[in-house]
């Protein structure tokens, strides 16, 4: 019977029903968008009106990653036993308080703090959002939801920007936490009156009333009511994949190493170039609102670059291609930091490293996958970015430093470009390993 209701589900045309949660699943990720850089958006301000160094600004920026980070660790696995909805709700309120707190916050010290509750609950959020997105999906259109899903990142950061632009110009810095604050509390009903919960949470964990919540959304769906509760499906599998052990042995050990030294200087450059471009801008001799226009831009490449790859990986080999664009990537970065005197040139720039920066991310997570076997696959992909966590965090920080030890702006892109050579020597390391395996499809992720 678990059969043939996944199947159904698989097989069948998408119901209003489903699509609308898609919908959903891409607003918030589009809110996660906005919600990560707004620290970049407002950094030029923040740091004008309490004189801030480099390092005091890494913090700031480096304190929602942090978050990010607890939040994946921490309230993430809670969606297993509560459910992804209750944890979906609690991370909107807590991504809702920290942006409004952080409007009030009277130092750096406070504001950092605030981050850091803002970047829990998007953290424990996006797990949740990829999970509902992939099991309210046919089989067809699997692929394609979660790629408009994780389109909707760079999206939120794009809108975002404009509208941020507006109200710093307007109404200072405060009002676009207090606008990201108030646009995050109105999904809460959204989330409450149209998003289902997990149907796989509902068949496995079997909590109250499970069936006859199951019952309702099948019928949405445009699928027979069940008679009972279908068996919730096992394997030893399961077991395997929750050993990191297993990642180091044999011919794992070395693929595991290169997988994780990818996205650790991929997610190094990435969130530097996301986190930084608008503040440096500024420094180079832009204006605040041209500086958010290259951040803007960057994020518009990005939304471009994921679909692109997706297109190109149809055709060509992914490994080769995804090392290509990290080197493309690599160029943008050096390329930005020749030409950031000049408006028109540096906005192009910012495109290009958005374009290949994202284009990069989405084929990363892509290859992860086919390098391990299907009872190590979750945990390694788990372990990956987390690796790649640890990069984010330590990006944004050893940035300030180097401002505050006399470099210029125009140099860390360089510094930074040198990570994604790196990287791309990590993944030209896993051709033996992928070729093993035939691609998956690139859905794209951040």
């Amino acid at each position: 019977m678990a059969r043939d209701f996944r199947q159904a589900l698989d097989e069948g045309a998408m119901s209003r029903f489903q699509w609308v949660a898609v919908a959903i699943c891409v607003m918030l990720n589009a809110l996660d968008g906005f919600d990560v850089l707004v620290m970049a958006f407002t950094a030029a301000s923040v740091s004008a009106e309490w004189r801030l160094s480099g390092a005091e600004l890494g913090v700031l920026f480096s304190a929602g990653l942090l978050g990010m980070a607890a939040g994946s660790l921490l309230l993430a696995p809670m969606a297993d036993r509560w459910g992804r909805q209750p944890v979906i709700l609690l991370c909107l309120v807590l991504i809702s308080v920290g942006m409004l707190l952080s409007a009030l916050s009277g130092s750096h010290v406070e504001l950092a703090a605030m981050r850091a509750l803002t970047g829990l609950g998007i953290g424990g959020m996006l797990a949740s959002v990829t999970v509902i997105t992939a099991e309210y999906s046919s089989a067809k259109y699997r692929s394609t939801n979660i790629a408009l899903q994780s389109a909707g990142y760079p999206l939120g950061a794009t809108v975002g920007g404009v509208i941020a632009a507006w109200l710093l110009s307007h109404y200072g810095w405060r009002s676009v936490f207090v606008f990201g604050g108030v646009v995050t509390a109105v999904m809460i009903p959204v989330v409450l009156w149209r998003l289902p919960e997990s149907v796989d949470f509902l068949v496995a964990r079997r909590p109250r009333n499970a069936l006859q919540r199951l019952n309702t959304q099948l019928l949405k769906m445009g699928q027979p009511a069940l008679a009972e509760l279908p068996v919730a499906a096992t394997g030893a599998g399961a077991a395997a994949s929750g050993k990191v052990s297993s990642l180091f042995k044999g011919e794992l050990a070395g693929a595991t190493a290169a997988i994780w030294a990818a996205f650790f200087l991929l997610m190094f450059s990435f969130y530097f170039a996301l986190s930084w471009t608008p503040k440096l801008l500024v420094a180079a001799g832009l204006s605040a609102q041209q500086g958010i226009t290259g951040g803007v831009l960057l994020n518009i490449g990005g939304m471009l670059g994921g679909s692109l790859l997706g297109v190109l990986a149809v055709r060509l080999r992914l490994v080769p291609l995804v090392a290509g664009s990290m080197l493309l990537a690599a160029l943008s970065l050096a390329a930005f930091a020749a030409v950031t005197g000049h408006l028109n040139l540096a906005f192009a720039a910012a495109f290009a490293i958005g374009l290949f920066l994202f284009a990069s991310m989405a084929g990363l997570y892509a290859i992860a996958p086919v390098v391990y076997g299907a009872a190590v696959r979750t945990t390694a992909l788990g372990w990956a970015i987390a690796a790649g966590r640890v990069g984010a965090i330590v990006a944004p920080l050893t940035a300030g430093m180097l401002l505050d030890g006399g470099w210029t702006p125009a140099k860390l892109y360089y510094v930074f470009a040198l990570p994604m050579v790196g990287a791309m020597v990590a993944v030209l390391a896993l051709r033996r390993r992928t070729a093993m395996h035939p691609p998956p499809r690139v859905v794209g992720a951040h």
